[in-house]
């Protein structure tokens, strides 16, 4: 099944998008995106304007359901140009990194794997991340034409730690466990969604190894709470380095989506940064 979106004068960036720490199941060849999103094996691009997503494991689908789906998925219906009209002049860094990064969205993605997505990435890089991610999909979920999908919360729930060494997520591995079995005896994403931030947190937070920072990437990522900031190593560093340590409060509604161009703006900087120095004293 393919589906066109188009994106009009929407600025709209896949590698931005993919490649900003919000999700960790798409990589890309040559000029295209494949990933797993809910059992659906996909591979997306864009060309002349518009977003093709391409679903390679398309039985039993409808168009019409897919199309909303899709549309949902990358967040096509929010107004990122007014986004950003509510962000800019706050600070000289934050428009700056608009101006670089602007082509991200915020996915809106699957409660229990950005759960266990964001458990994982505790004290952990990026690379490390997909590779433990990718390694829990291939022992622990279905398999589909030429991937597999994510764990289903009920399998895992009936797991114990020692069984997930073979993906080597570390003292990780009880915390996913005991969000798997919580999940699977009454936490219910459609429960949470009617839930004020501070109700979702307290109730998610009941989760071994679910922090403040955890909780705000479920928040974000999952409930499209675009208020909520995760607060990492970069974004602290940030916070205290150009907005002399005020709190998120400066950004307003849409803190989460400055969050995301910071994160970018940080990682990418520091990463030219230090492969510059390599570059001079090699």
């Amino acid at each position: 099944m393919e589906l066109d979106f188009n994106l009009n004068q929407k600025k709209f960036d896949l590698d931005q998008t993919f490649d900003c720490g919000q999700c960790f199941r798409w990589f890309k060849i040559k000029e295209k995106w494949y990933g797993v999103v809910q059992g659906r094996e996909a591979e997306a691009y864009i060309c002349d304007n518009l977003l093709k997503i391409n679903i390679l494991n398309d039985q039993d689908l409808n168009h019409e359901d897919e199309f909303k789906f899709w549309e949902n998925y990358f967040d096509l219906d929010t107004d990122y140009i007014l986004v950003k009209e509510k962000l800019k002049n706050i600070d000289n860094t934050l428009d700056f990194a608009m101006e670089k990064f602007g082509g991200i969205r915020i996915l809106n993605q699957n409660f229990w794997e950005t759960l266990c997505s964001f458990i994982i990435s505790q004290n952990n890089n990026i690379p490390r991340i997909k590779s433990i991610i990718k390694n829990f999909c291939r022992y622990f979920g279905k398999k589909l034409k030429s991937n597999y999908a994510f764990p289903e919360v009920n399998h895992i729930a009936d797991l114990c730690p020692n069984d997930l060494n073979i993906i080597k997520s570390g003292f990780r591995s009880k915390y996913i466990i005991d969000a798997a079995r919580k999940i699977k005896n009454g936490i219910k994403f459609e429960e949470l969604a009617n839930y004020s931030n501070k109700d979702v947190v307290k109730i998610i937070s009941k989760i071994k190894g679910v922090g403040p920072k955890v909780s705000s990437c479920v928040l974000l990522y999952s409930f499209h709470r675009l208020n909520a900031f995760p607060i990492d190593v970069w974004i602290r560093r940030t916070m205290q380095e150009n907005f002399s340590g005020k709190t998120s409060d400066i950004f307003g509604e849409f803190a989460g989506v400055a969050q995301q161009y910071l994160f970018s703006f940080k990682r990418t900087t520091k990463i030219y940064e230090n492969s510059t120095f390599k570059s001079q004293n090699s």
